[in-house]
């Protein structure tokens, strides 16, 4: 059940044109649906404002089909994240609505709401080119929830000038996701010159000694700037995820 379901049954209730009795029935649903392989958790929109989204890696593409058709038919939106393009294909046959962002590796099933253009956006840093399928996932993450993403990519610290030459934008954001493999310094580059907090995504690209992200990721932890926090390696998804969730409470207040 999403919020609006459950606003539109209560308002429903306070005219009288349900019952309650019949009210509290449809609430007593099951909160999850059984599948066998997977239990679909329809109350997380409720719970947390987005429905449960799909892990693709690992899954088989029967498995992914089943539990994103469960998912759309009682939500507006159905994301997966972690995708290939085969496995886009096969989603597109049974889901003609469905749209892939290669580059992000996520697939959407249905349409975010429209973000309020007035809002301040999220924006999204990428150090260098090789960051930006992290930085798309982090972004359309974000979008999908319904926040306007701007993206700013390659001003990685070996060229600061480049970063310097958007500061006007970066003052202006809501939250800012900053996505950086090799050393990592950026995130805290960034974090020393705005308020919006920053959320620091290390990535696994760099040479031998960057150890697959785990250098990016001490840099970031051991950041001297208060306002970052740290996802896990090449996490774009729970980064786009947390700025949507910081932004959402800022506009509810």
């Amino acid at each position: 059940m999403t919020e609006r379901t459950l606003r539109r049954l209560l308002a429903k209730v306070r005219a009288g044109a349900i019952p309650l009795a019949e009210a509290v029935e449809r609430l007593r649903g099951p909160a999850f649906e059984e599948l066998g392989f997977a239990k679909v958790d329809h109350h997380r929109e409720l719970r947390t404002g987005f429905p449960e989204v799909v892990y693709c890696e690992g899954k088989t593409v029967e498995h992914i089909i089943k539990i994103l058709r469960q998912i759309s038919r009682r939500h507006r939106l159905a994301l997966a994240t972690r995708a290939s393009p085969e496995v886009y294909a096969a989603i597109a046959r049974q889901f003609p609505q469905a749209s892939y962002n290669e580059k992000a590796r996520i697939i959407l099933v249905g349409k975010p709401a429209p973000p309020a253009r007035a809002a301040r956006p999220v924006i999204v840093v990428s150090a260098g080119t090789a960051d930006i399928p992290v930085a798309e996932e982090a972004a359309v993450t974000a979008e999908a929830m319904g926040r306007r993403v701007e993206r700013i990519y390659d001003v990685g610290v070996a060229g600061l000038h480049r970063l310097l030459e958007h500061r006007k934008s970066l003052l202006g954001a809501s939250a800012i996701i900053v996505v950086a493999g090799m050393e990592g310094a950026l995130a805290s580059v960034v974090g020393g010159l705005v308020e919006a907090p920053v959320i620091a995504v290390p990535t696994s690209v760099g040479y031998g000694a960057s150890f697959q992200g785990l250098a990016a990721l001490l840099t970031m932890l051991n950041s001297c700037a208060a306002g970052v926090a740290v996802v896990n390696i090449d996490n774009g998804f729970g980064a786009g995820y947390f700025a949507a969730l910081i932004t959402a409470r800022g506009k509810r207040r």
